[in-house]
């Protein structure tokens, strides 16, 4: 299992660094070397992050934690909502709403706003508001949907984030430091580790890099909570 998947590392373009001029030097142990002013990562660094994640998460999902899913650039936005899905859960793949971790009642009352939307647009009563009410309304809605669809399953402050390119989540990275919610991330040769605590070295740009890596993670998700419906069957 190991060696093929350092072949399908290698083939989804993991270990393609930043430009050596753009590195963050903590993440020296991380670098295999160079290549035409390239950081190339070690892939078995790759791999090792990626065990240490798989195990934390198996452990912790078993246990009914809530995991919740963030990247917001366009590489990642689409993987992220299709791999949170897959293994049911929450996700943030447009915007980080500030407050999302450190003020929850705050984002409790957006989707109580945004089902209250929702059953308005579905009733008799919407046809007869004004057309300028409907268009407000609606305007409204698609801007909700679009910042909070991917959070409805979020009935609490989830205990890990998943995140693609912590540099670019910067304002999800300090709210989960805040909040001591644990981190897990795929980072690249320009950022910081010593903000994560289990942090995946890898290409954050390739839309490859990022499936093969989150749909890793995914997995591992589904297949502990899997593993944990199967024993309480039992």
């Amino acid at each position: 299992m190991s060696s093929l998947l350092v072949k399908d590392l290698i083939d989804a373009g993991v270990h393609f660094g930043h430009r050596a001029s753009r590195w963050n030097p903590k993440m020296r142990p991380y670098i295999y070397g160079k290549h035409n002013q390239i950081h190339i990562i070690n892939v078995r660094e790759t791999l090792r992050g990626l065990f240490r994640a798989r195990k934390y998460l198996q452990q912790v999902v078993a246990a009914n934690s809530l995991v919740l899913f963030v990247g917001t650039k366009r590489q990642a936005s689409e993987i992220i909502e299709r791999q949170a899905t897959a293994c049911g859960m929450p996700f943030v793949s447009e915007r980080w709403l500030g407050g999302t971790l450190t003020n929850f009642r705050t984002v409790t009352k957006r989707l109580d706003r945004l089902t209250e939307l929702e059953t308005l647009r579905a009733s008799e009563e919407f046809s007869q508001y004004s057309k300028k009410m409907q268009s407000s309304l609606n305007r409204e809605y698609r801007k909700m949907y679009r910042n909070l669809n991917g959070l409805r399953t979020l009935n609490r402050i989830p205990e890990v984030l998943v995140i693609v390119d912590p540099k670019k989540e910067k304002n999800a990275v300090a709210e989960a430091r805040k909040m001591n919610v644990t981190t897990i991330a795929l980072i690249d040769t320009n950022c910081d580790p010593d903000l994560i605590d289990l942090p995946i070295p890898g290409n954050d740009d390739s839309i490859r890099s990022i499936d093969l890596i989150i749909g890793y993670l995914s997995e591992s998700i589904q297949a502990a909570k899997n593993s944990a419906e199967e024993k309480t069957e039992e």
